[in-house]
């Protein structure tokens, strides 16, 4: 199977981190203005199952009782490509008349250019959720349709896709941060896990483990700035806060980034950190020797022991992060992925059909997350983010191997329901890398404080991004 990109399901997610570098220059090209000439294209084409556009920004739901068309859907090429593509057969068993011309395309190198242009727009895009808010003067505001399904689906991923009042990605996966460790060596150096609950609790058992191994690097310390800005949010997303407030004002200049940065700058210093970029081969070569043994990441790091590790494959296990204080949350998001439907699709109503099929029916996001020709066991790199489908009770996939057997969806589950609200993601975000991440990597080299973090972050960002906007 080919190396996908998609967020979920990735195959390889070293491709992951230098798409992600691609994506970050993508999306520092969506400009405003842009984005405006992209308003001037042509509206949709409504082959059947009106009233499709019955408000100027915000779809309405086809009525008619057999809907017929064709949609186009970009996905990534790859696992989660193949995934969707096996859900074809089963949507057409509910909506004969709809084809679906499903395409693996280059997301990140093509979306800009298309929806600038208006040529060949497809009727749905598989989208990392940072970069919703960019497009989003080129999209449906989806509103209206979401409207019945809203109270179930994950509050932060509702957020992430909303702005000024709008909606405009159908939300896809969830991706609950969680505390992966090698069992074995916890074992062997006499660290029980459910003694890890606080940070503090996880700097005291990395110190265990470099005191019986000096060459370790206990924890991962993230090398790419744009995933290292990803996992910043996370930790930020557990305290309930993020870059900026649900009124676009930057709150980097708080207690709670002030933490979480000195926890990171005392693992730096203390060299309890093992630099790396994400499943790079120094990082696949550290995670396999047992020199680095935790990693407080997103849920699909468990790609890595499945598909990666050689050696330690079978020694992991995942637990809910650690809390910042006694009794606080146990996860926040991390990335994350929804579907847009732009202004411009030749049937967006149809494409909406589609999505609420793979999101919001049982037998759709059975489909998807269940067992399949791609996932025997089933997709399990991320968990729904509609809660019907994500019932600790009724797993979608099943036990992990390389973990041990582990049980994963309940531990997902329930990590994910820990998840504080969000707020809408900036348009500026990805550009924030070359200041935020970027900083953020300075500090860990060594050469800047936690408040210099803060300081200058907040300043460049305001200054180059928020100002010019």
């Amino acid at each position: 199977m080919e190396t996908p990109y998609a967020p979920r399901g990735d195959r390889n997610k070293r491709n992951r981190a230098r798409s992600r570098r691609r994506l970050t220059a993508v999306a520092a090209g969506i400009t405003a203005a842009a984005v405006a000439v992209v308003l001037t294209g042509c509206g949709p084409q409504i082959e059947s199952g009106s009233p499709t556009p019955a408000g100027k920004d915000v779809l309405q739901a086809p009525t008619a009782a057999s809907p017929k068309g064709t949609i186009t859907i970009w996905d990534r090429s790859g696992d989660l490509f193949n995934v969707f593509d096996a859900t074809i057969k089963k949507f057409n068993e509910k909506y004969p008349n709809i084809k679906v011309n499903h395409q693996a395309v280059d997301i990140d190198a093509k979306l800009q250019n298309t929806l600038t242009t208006g040529t060949d727009v497809p009727d749905g895009v598989f989208l990392d959720d940072s970069l919703v808010a960019g497009y989003s003067q080129s999209l449906w505001n989806l509103s209206d349709v979401l409207k019945p399904f809203l109270g179930k689906i994950a509050k932060q991923k509702v957020a992430v896709n909303s702005i000024k009042g709008g909606i405009y990605g159908v939300p896809f996966d969830l991706d609950p941060g969680l505390l992966f460790y090698n069992a074995t060596v916890l074992q062997k150096d006499g660290i029980d896990p459910a003694t890890i609950k606080t940070y503090d609790d996880l700097l005291a058992a990395a110190r265990k483990v470099k005191q019986a191994d000096p060459t370790s690097g206990p924890i991962h310390l993230e090398n790419s700035a744009f995933l290292a800005q990803l996992w910043l949010e996370m930790f930020a997303s557990q305290q309930g806060t993020s870059m900026t407030d649900a009124s676009g004002k930057l709150r980097l200049d708080s207690p709670a980034y002030k933490q979480i940065l000195t926890w990171l700058d005392t693992v730096q210093k203390e060299k309890l950190g093992m630099r790396a970029d994400y499943l790079g081969p120094t990082d696949i070569n550290t995670l396999d020797s047992g020199k680095q043994v935790f990693v407080p990441w997103a849920m699909w790091f468990d790609f890595a022991p499945q598909q990666l590790l050689k050696k330690t494959s079978g020694d992991w296990r995942a637990m809910p992060l650690p809390a910042w204080s006694d009794g606080g949350a146990r996860s926040g998001a991390m990335g994350g992925s929804s579907f847009v439907i732009p202004k411009d699709a030749k049937n967006p109503g149809l494409a909406w059909l589609f999505y609420k099929f793979l999101m919001y029916d049982k037998q759709g996001y059975s489909a998807v997350y269940g067992p399949n020709s791609v996932y025997p066991k089933g997709l399990n790199t991320s968990i729904p983010s509609y809660q019907p489908a994500a019932n600790p009770a009724k797993p979608l996939f099943g036990t992990v191997d390389a973990l041990g057997g582990q049980n994963l969806w309940k531990t997902a589950v329930g990590a994910g329901n820990q998840i504080p609200g969000g707020t809408p993601t900036p348009k500026w975000w990805a550009s924030a890398v070359n200041y935020l991440g970027n900083n953020l990597e300075k500090m860990f080299d060594g050469t800047m404080t936690p408040d210099q973090v803060i300081q200058q972050s907040t300043q460049q960002i305001q200054t180059n991004l928020i100002d010019r906007q």
